[in-house]
């Protein structure tokens, strides 16, 4: 419900469980004044204050939901633009609202520049997250320049530090967190690659004396997958603000006459803790962002021949990949790289998507309809953003690539990236993509990306500074167009590894490739900040021979940790023994058991491998009528580990039974969360997967 008080110009936005608060002071500027729980409405007013000094202005102690570039505000700004008088100063007044229960959009101008700045707000049923977004409006004639346009700001109510959770990883260690603490100055969290990638991720989590079941926790998430920026600032008077949006870093925006932009949207909510952070992030993705196609719909167990073949693929090498995969239960199988143009190896090949007639005489129907006869869908992976030299397209095409003219071009992996903003490239890869599905019974498509930018050089654009923006919106676009065309074909956000994993992602993908790194290990900590702010339905997880040789564990100990989130089986299946196979098709067919338990119930992390030495996460379906805990152990020290389990998400009033370590319990939901089993964890690699059935 959006609540307005009209005498005073206080917009109330009320959820479930919280309000989110601002207002039109006097001077028609917006000024910030709650965030987190409800309080009477009436209550509420902005606070009138006054210069402290001729260095500290009362402007620049502000809470504001947007501050633009100006006046005597010398902190972080949201926009900065320059008009063609050369005026680099904005300054914004008040003008009118349009409002009905679910939205809000707020109206300012300058005071003198034909410029519009509209906040927008929308929430949502049933639901804590709240959708911002800024869209700016060139009234004139002349064209305004802007230097920064970030989508939100924000204002957090205590004046003591925050401890701020992040993201520091690396190709092949995405996601793992920080933790810091703003006690002064500025924090900031970017990438300038022009994608996500892998480094930092594109949202905040600020907390205070927080753990996974309480303490005030603060979060919001940018949908974007380009060059992004978070910066956190706590100033002298103990104020914490957090500005976010496309990265000002290279980065410049031409509003023509009559223009008007939308920024990319955040989604941003208040808990308590960060568990109850993730459960609501996990709902309101799946339901909300998701691409609605296969939003409700449990994902598929894959196999990926990829290990098995590397680029050495045929048609007959496959079809006997799948005949094992379709014996233990696998309903997707994907042939990755290799299948097309003159791929050999990485030198080669990228940009001719037709089928490498030598590897494949039949062409690919021939391995399509086999692996259907077997079961199981066909799944192919490609890299369209990339095109490599030794091409037939960079031959008849090279200036399709992002480039200066008197500057070598830098290869990564033997690539180039192509120009996505220039519309024949797009209209290129999306007609060789149409056709593709078309002619062909895919069910699945592995999209890459697997390099950043350089030399983004765009001779076609105006203003070539905003090529990530649009580079990312044309992926966005193509993506939407073969959604619509092939609807029953599943697309995979894969840069990388997990590159390209952010919620603007996720609301054109179907799901996302997590790491290219499938060590069950490295997996506890690269899946437990995956999903802190994604779905774990969206978490594509591999078993693999990877962890078999970097840090050996048994075949279940590596189910148990894929299975946290959608199952997929990377290994080389033609060298498993019986046993092994055996083994996986006992793992994938519990995994179909409780994989809508997984896949769509809440998550609760109650102990954590690194803190505890034992990892329990806990699934529980919406009705708390069914769930799964995957207790898992790299190794115990001393003697042994004797501890009392205690579960979550259980209606404490009813009662549930569940099996463990060859005993059979019955016990309350009360009993369970709050009294638990004992157990013994002992020795290296241990699991269990602990089912718990209501009675």
């Amino acid at each position: 419900m959006i609540k307005i008080n009209k005498e005073n110009y206080l917009f109330i936005l009320e959820t479930p469980n919280t309000h989110y608060v601002f207002g039109i002071d006097d001077a028609g500027c917006n000024r910030h004044i709650h965030w987190g729980r409800k309080c009477p409405a009436d209550d509420y007013s902005i606070c009138i204050g006054s210069d402290e000094s001729s260095n500290n202005t009362m402007l620049d102690e502000y809470k504001q939901e947007y501050t633009p570039f100006g006046l005597t505000m010398y902190r972080e700004c949201d926009i900065k633009a320059q008009f063609s008088d050369q005026c680099r100063e904005i300054q914004l007044a008040y003008c009118d609202y349009a409002a009905d229960d679910s939205s809000l959009s707020v109206r300012f101008k300058d005071t003198h520049y034909p410029l519009e700045v509209v906040l927008n707000y929308r929430i949502f049923p049933h639901s804590d997250i709240i959708q911002r977004w800024t869209t700016v409006r060139n009234t004139g004639e002349t064209e305004i320049r802007f230097e920064r346009l970030f989508s939100a700001q924000f204002s957090l109510p205590s004046t003591k530090p925050y401890t701020f959770r992040n993201t520091n990883g690396a190709w092949g260690g995405e996601f793992v967190e920080t933790a810091t603490r703003l006690e002064g100055g500025y924090a900031m969290w970017d990438s300038r690659k022009g994608a996500t990638n892998h480094g930092h991720s594109p949202h905040f989590i600020a907390a205070q004396n927080a753990d996974e079941n309480t303490g005030d926790v603060y979060f919001a998430s940018l949908a974007y997958s380009g060059n992004f920026k978070v910066s956190a600032s706590r100033d002298s008077f103990g104020i914490t603000r957090i500005a976010l949006g496309m990265n000002d870093f290279d980065f410049s925006h031409t509003l023509l006459a009559g223009e008007s932009f939308d920024t990319p949207p955040v989604y941003c909510g208040y808990t308590q803790g960060y568990g109850e952070m993730t459960r609501q992030m996990n709902r309101f993705v799946t339901e909300h962002l998701l691409p609605k196609q296969f939003a409700q719909t449990p994902l598929p167990v894959l196999y990926n021949s990829w290990e098995a073949t590397g680029f050495d693929v045929n048609e007959a090498q496959q079809i006997e990949l799948a005949k094992i995969a379709a014996q233990i239960g696998v309903e997707l199988f994907v042939m990755d790289d290799g299948w097309f143009g003159q791929r050999k190896d990485d030198h080669a090949g990228l940009g001719d998507w037709y089928v490498n007639p030598e590897k494949f005489p039949n062409g690919l129907d021939a391995l399509i309809q086999a692996v259907n006869e077997l079961g199981m869908d066909f799944g192919l992976w490609i890299e369209p953003e990339m095109v490599n030299k030794d091409s037939d397209l960079y031959r008849a095409h090279p200036e399709w690539t992002y480039h200066y003219r008197h500057r070598d071009a830098c290869e990564l992996r033997n690539q180039l990236v192509l120009n996505m903003t220039r519309k024949d490239v797009q209209d290129y890869i999306f007609t060789t993509l149409d056709t593709l599905l078309t002619k062909h019974n895919i069910k699945y498509i592995k999209w890459d990306m697997n390099r950043p930018f350089s030399q983004t050089g765009a001779e076609n654009l105006e203003d070539p500074k905003m090529y990530s923006y649009l580079h990312t919106k044309a992926v966005y676009d193509i993506v939407d167009k073969l959604k619509e065309r092939h609807p029953g074909t599943a697309i995979e956000s894969c840069a990388s590894g997990g590159g390209r994993c952010d919620l603007g992602a996720l609301s054109h993908f179907d799901q996302a490739w997590t790491s290219d790194n499938t060590d069950a290990i490295d997996r506890l900590a690269i899946q437990k900040g995956y999903a802190l702010l994604r779905p774990t339905k969206t978490m594509r997880a591999w078993v693999t021979d990877i962890s078999g040789i970097n840090k050996p564990c048994s075949l279940d100990f590596r189910f148990a940790v894929a299975m946290q989130g959608a199952l997929g089986i990377g290994g080389n299946l033609s060298h498993y023994s019986s046993t092994d196979l055996e083994i996986c098709k006992k793992n994938i067919g519990l995994y179909k058991q409780i994989r809508s338990i997984v896949q769509f119930g809440d998550l609760y992390r109650l102990l954590d491998h690194d803190t505890d030495e034992v990892s329990l996460n806990q699934y529980v379906s919406a009705d708390k009528k069914e769930s799964v805990a995957f207790l898992t152990a790299r190794g115990t020290r001393f003697y042994k580990k004797k501890i009392p389990i205690c579960f979550g998400g259980l209606d404490e009033n009813t009662r549930y039974t569940l099996t463990f370590q060859g005993q059979t319990y019955k016990k309350s939901g009360a009993y369970l969360m709050n009294v638990g089993i004992a157990v013994h964890i002992r020795g290296a690699y241990y699991n269990e997967v602990i089912l718990i059935q209501a009675l």
